[in-house]
């Protein structure tokens, strides 16, 4: 993956090496100078409660924020410039989380003030009524929501906003809608240059009998589409405000904030102010409690980390959305109580692993040698600690509902890696002395623990070839199906809190393909058909735990990857911003709960 912010699906440790950050996943809101215990403590609150809300669950306005006040700018600080801001071209995490001040959906997640999440309705009146065995779903849009220009929002718009992410122009947002609605990958076949000729998709595809309903039909049950509809790709755009391309730079708000008008500039900054026609009594997610967003582009990483850690006159009502603290500075943070007062950590929902090319290394005991020779706790202390990351055992995040500690190759307790084992296990496949080739970036992280990594691998009887591909097309060459690669590093993070977006991308080997997700190159039917199986369950909870058995039972089995570590982030802010929580669901600061204290 290249160095600049990658979108959930396709992330990878090179592009957060880079600092890339991709949107969604799920803990916790995390309290103010958090601990890691406490991240964990908060994401496991927040698997054993997530649910789908009903009515009473989705109806507004949010509770208050504990000793919130009105008024006031925070200035934000941000590496990168927003690439989109048209809501169907969103995918990553920088965008997607100053999309929750802009754009509404038909559902959204809401965060209270106890750390518990619900996926609620947020346009419409619930998270969505299912039946025909979960294959129909029907929203009911609420009363008196409306576009920053007065216009209410109607069923005509939600079937405009899902049928213009069937055109070609669409290309970098998410496409679990319109593949489930199509019932295939080739979705743009369904509705061919999207709404604008004058075609719709059939009534029995997406249905709006009248202004207030919104029937989605699919051939197949779909559990998750509540989850789906939360994400920022799906939020509401006005018909008679389209203007297709050039709406990615000024798009029409539906939440709290808009955007001031001419202030967007690239590489500089953009300003957002209170949109007059969101109605609070609507929106349990969402509050409006700052007057303006100073947001503030090309701000990196050390150097948001710097001003915020000074805490001087400027700083004090200063945040970062999505800048994280950069490693070299996170020891300083959790050192300095003052700092670490004002610092919020969370998990990010990202795995990482080092992929075995199941072409080439087609021995599992090859693959166990590698996988107990592996000094995890290089690969982990790259990133920086505390607060980096923490050592993972499972392909499955501790942000998915689901998971379950475990640790088949001994990764936790033995981080530094078992050479012993490894060189007993390389002996008994009379493969001493296996030439291997070991490919990564030259991202300062990867450079930094392969070194540890290709010392290990030599120790345990390997003659290591170290391959260094640059960060930029990284992922375009392990992506080919004939990469001549035998173990590379990837990363992985969920787009709401399933397994379903994980397991299936990264292990269906009928997904095999250049340019795909399966880096691994991993193909066994038996996987494939319990995908297929476990995709068709309705049963979330039931879902959740054969998604989990199914990760463990490739992982133990089949081995073609071995995990590295779960990623994590602290964040910084200023001493009169109050309202800080981390949100993993949008994988950064929750912005709608800001406010500048008096």
């Amino acid at each position: 993956m290249s160095n600049v912010r990658k979108r959930r699906a396709h992330v990878a440790i090179v592009a957060l090496t880079a600092g890339a950050l991709a949107l969604t996943g799920c803990s916790s809101g995390a309290s103010q100078g958090a601990s890691d215990d406490d991240a964990r403590k908060n994401a496991e609150k927040q698997r054993a409660q997530i649910t789908f809300g009903d009515a009473a669950a989705s109806k507004g306005p949010a509770e208050a924020v504990p000793g919130a006040t009105t008024g006031g700018t925070i200035k934000v600080y941000q590496r990168d410039t927003y690439a989109h801001l048209d809501p169907a071209q969103i995918y990553v995490s920088d965008q997607g989380t100053v999309s929750t001040l802009l754009f509404r959906r038909l559902t959204s997640y809401h965060l209270d003030n106890d750390g518990k999440y619900t996926v609620v309705g947020d346009l419409a009146t619930d998270s969505g009524q299912k039946s025909d065995g979960g294959k129909t779903w029907t929203y009911k849009l609420k009363d008196g929501i409306k576009f920053e220009d007065g216009k209410p929002i109607t069923s005509d718009d939600i079937r405009h906003t899902v049928e213009r992410t069937f055109a070609d122009f669409i290309s970098s947002g998410p496409t679990y809608l319109q593949r489930w609605l199509a019932d295939s990958t080739d979705y743009r076949k369904l509705l061919k240059g999207g709404p604008y000729g004058g075609k719709h998709l059939p009534k029995d595809v997406l249905d709006t009998p009248d202004d207030k309903t919104i029937v989605f039909h699919f051939k197949k049950p779909v559990a998750d589409l509540p989850y789906a509809l939360a994400m920022a790709g799906y939020g509401a755009v006005e018909k008679s405000k389209d203007t297709k391309e050039k709406y990615d730079k000024a798009p029409v708000s539906s939440g709290p904030y808009k955007i001031q008008p001419g202030s967007f500039k690239n590489g500089k900054g953009i300003t957002l102010v209170k949109n007059t026609n969101w109605d609070p009594k609507t929106d349990i997610s969402r509050h409006q409690y700052v007057d303006k967003f100073d947001i503030q582009f090309s701000v990196s990483f050390p150097d948001s980390t710097q001003r915020l850690m000074a805490d001087n006159e400027d700083n004090q009502t200063a945040i970062s959305f999505n800048n994280q603290v950069d490693a070299p500075s996170m020891a300083g943070v959790a050192n300095d109580p003052k700092v670490k007062k004002r610092s919020t950590s969370g998990y990010q929902p990202y795995v990482g692993v080092m992929n075995f090319n199941m072409r080439r290394l087609k021995d599992k005991k090859v693959r166990e040698a590698i996988a107990y020779a592996l000094p995890t706790q290089a690969v982990l202390d790259a990133y920086g600690t505390p607060g980096g990351g923490e050592l993972a055992g499972s392909y499955i995040s501790p942000t998915l509902t689901g998971f379950k500690e475990i640790d088949p190759y001994g990764k936790l307790k033995k981080p530094l890696g078992d050479i012993d084992k490894a060189k007993k296990l390389l002996k008994e496949a009379g493969k001493t002395g296996m030439k291997l080739t070991y490919a990564h970036n030259t991202a300062p992280e990867p450079s930094k623990y392969s070194v540890a990594v290709v010392d290990n691998l030599k120790k345990a009887g390997f003659d290591v070839q170290s391959k260094e591909l640059p960060p930029d097309t990284y992922y375009d060459i392990i992506g080919k199906t004939d990469n001549k690669f035998d173990i590379y590093p990837s990363a992985w993070g969920a787009d709401w809190p399933s397994s379903l977006t994980v397991l299936p991308p990264v292990y269906d080997g009928r997904q095999i393909q250049d340019g795909g997700t399966n880096y691994s190159l991993y193909n066994n039917p038996e996987t494939n058909k319990e995908i297929d199986r476990i995709e068709q369950l309705t049963d979330q909870k039931k879902a959740a735990d054969e998604w989990f058995k199914l990760g463990e039972k490739i992982l133990k089995e089949d081995l073609p990857q071995i995990p590295t570590f779960y990623y994590k982030q602290i964040q910084l802010h200023g001493s009169k911003v109050g309202g800080v929580v981390n949100n993993d669901i949008i994988s950064s600061v929750d912005p709608t709960k800001l406010y500048v204290k008096k």
